[in-house]
């Protein structure tokens, strides 16, 4: 089920993923807990002392990887932003990835997982992607900038339970089912919510990041989802 291209995006996003995220977030949590790989090693070989974003940060379940550095993270969720708060000495603010409320070019790194795809239009994934580009240190002659891991939902998963691939719609609407706690109301019934996520193909997170200004490092395929490291370049004038 695609997008109602009717809708104005803030609207629509607030519908389904906003609203969605809090009230599933306890859920959601419960099921959120094994760091990924690629992230996992993006964060342990970051020099010591390093201070970044985890933006969308959910349960905050990637503040524990590196203790060796601090990270600032932050969420739409209220509720996940209380959750991912136990992960001390790290902080979990409330904020929007689109306004994100972050000194400029301060921070040495930054993770995204699974957060832009949620984004419902084409300007506003850029803008996600440029707005934390904003608050890394650019790159000089004499020392690299700081780089952002993003992690977006794929398009080709035709070996998935999903089985998307290419050729189906980009923009769909995924069911989380939300069963009753067994400890209460045995008459109640499940409830099912709609996620919006936009389903990236080969080759587009990284045109976005360009778009946003970023330069590449690295990229690739993994658990159904693209993944790309960016890095913030000096603009020289």
């Amino acid at each position: 089920m695609s997008r109602d291209m009717s809708v104005n995006n803030s609207d629509y996003e607030s519908q389904h993923v906003h609203d969605v995220y809090e009230k599933i977030a306890a859920h959601f949590s419960s099921t959120r807990f094994k760091p990924w790989p690629v992230v996992d090693e993006f964060l342990k070989t970051l020099p010591p002392g390093s201070v970044g974003l985890d933006v969308g940060c959910g349960n905050g379940k990637y503040l524990a990887v590196n203790n060796s550095v601090f990270i600032v993270a932050s969420d739409r969720s209220r509720a996940l932003v209380q959750i991912a708060r136990q992960h001390e000495p790290h902080s979990a603010i409330l904020a929007d990835t689109l306004s994100l409320p972050h000194p400029t070019s301060r921070f040495d790194f930054a993770i995204s997982i699974a957060v832009i795809h949620h984004l419902s239009s084409p300007a506003r994934r850029i803008e996600a992607i440029r707005s934390i580009l904003r608050t890394l240190r650019p790159s000089t002659d004499r020392s690299r900038g700081g780089q952002a891991l993003l992690f977006v939902w794929a398009l080709e998963q035709k070996t998935s339970r999903r089985g998307w691939d290419q050729g189906d719609d980009q923009d769909v609407l995924v069911p989380w089912v939300l069963k009753p706690d067994p400890a209460g109301d045995p008459t109640q019934a499940p409830v099912t919510y709609q996620r919006y996520y936009h389903l990236y193909r080969e080759g587009e997170i990284q045109k976005d990041a360009i778009a946003a200004g970023g330069h590449v490092v690295k990229y690739g395929y993994d658990r159904d989802n693209w993944w790309v490291i960016v890095e913030k370049r000096e603009v020289k004038v």
